[in-house]
């Protein structure tokens, strides 16, 4: 078997590599917020 540089399998790899990456930027992102809302509530006295 000869490898491709551009194989479907490398492809996939990317992909599902980017969505894990993507999944964990934007939940780590969300709950920062979340840290920084709590923090300004406890803050202002609400």
């Amino acid at each position: 078997m000869e490898h491709e540089p551009k194989s479907p399998s490398s492809l996939k790899t990317w992909l599902k590599r980017l969505g894990i990456g993507g999944f964990l930027f934007f939940l780590i992102k969300g709950l920062v917020w979340l840290g920084v809302f709590f923090l300004a509530k406890d803050c202002s006295g609400f």
